[in-house]
């Protein structure tokens, strides 16, 4: 009879929003930029973003978790509510007081506790619903949408870029895509982002449809209504290696949704009611990150 082994370990995949973006603030800004559809964070949104970093390292050390990766969208906005992010998982002060701390300027970090890269599989939805009237008219006749990489990882603290990463996505999805097409981008990206690094935690930085599929791709009857900035929902699941005498074979359980609608910032109700009454799995603690 073959010998088997088994071990078991939980993986955590966040999926965030960024943070509030300028162009909705202040509706006239598009006017005249070279890159309209990228602005950047209003200064209450860099806020925002690290007020709700320090809350998911808070969170992630009670839950005796942390986070080992860090894969974020290219758009501007994205680009700075991760780096407020990857700030406050790489601070060295502790969690008590970092909490204390208005923002991220001046915070001693530690590069090597975090690794960042870009995904360009993690984008905006590449469509007139999500980028405006003014986008969708330039859109089929734009060559390049964002800087070099380089000129983008800039925006990143010093330091945590690895650069051995290979996006799964190596440029922004093509113009046209419908709504569900992108849902189904965002719910691909983040299972293949998870397979492909199965021994880590990742924080995946994206925009509202992304946060919104991470759920309703994940979990069964969910109807999201609202997904605030900097929202995010908490995935995991248990990943099982499986020895076998003469050969190993590995397998990795099904994401599921560990947080709920509402602590984290996405509101979502359920349409089956079934489905609402089901029972968690015991062996995955239902982190309210």
């Amino acid at each position: 009879m073959a010998a088997t082994t088994q071990a078991a370990s939980l993986q955590r995949v966040v999926v965030m929003r960024h943070g509030d973006r300028l162009d909705h603030a202040e509706p006239l800004w598009p006017a005249n930029k070279p890159r309209p559809w990228d602005p950047p964070l209003t200064d209450a949104g860099l806020l925002r973003a690290w007020t709700v970093a320090k809350r998911i390292r808070a969170a992630a050390a009670a839950d005796s978790f942390q986070i080992h990766r860090v894969l974020v969208s290219p758009f501007l906005r994205c680009l700075q509510t991760a780096a407020q992010a990857v700030a406050a998982l790489c601070a060295v002060p502790d969690d008590k007081a970092l909490l204390a701390l208005d923002n991220s300027a001046n915070v001693l970090l530690d590069p090597s506790r975090i690794k960042v890269s870009i995904e360009y599989g993690l984008s905006e939805m590449m469509n007139a619903q999500a980028m405006g009237l003014l986008v969708s008219q330039v859109a089929p006749s734009i060559d390049k949408w964002f800087p070099d990489l380089s000129e983008l990882e800039a925006a990143l603290p010093a330091g945590t870029i690895d650069r051995s990463a290979e996006p799964l996505y190596p440029e922004v999805p093509k113009w046209g895509e419908s709504v569900l097409e992108a849902r189904s981008r965002y719910a691909s990206v983040i299972k293949a982002l998870a397979d492909k690094y199965p021994d880590e935690n990742l924080l995946l930085v994206t925009h509202g449809e992304g946060v919104g599929a991470s759920v309703s791709f994940f979990e069964s009857g969910v109807e999201i209504y609202e997904v605030e900035y900097c929202a995010y929902s908490v995935l995991g699941r248990q990943q099982q290696e499986v020895g076998v005498e003469g050969g190993e074979e590995e397998g990795f359980k099904k994401l599921s949704v560990l947080s709920t609608s509402g602590p984290t910032g996405i509101h979502y109700y359920y349409t089956t009611p079934a489905v609402a009454s089901e029972v968690p799995d015991p062996n995955i603690r239902n982190s309210q990150l």
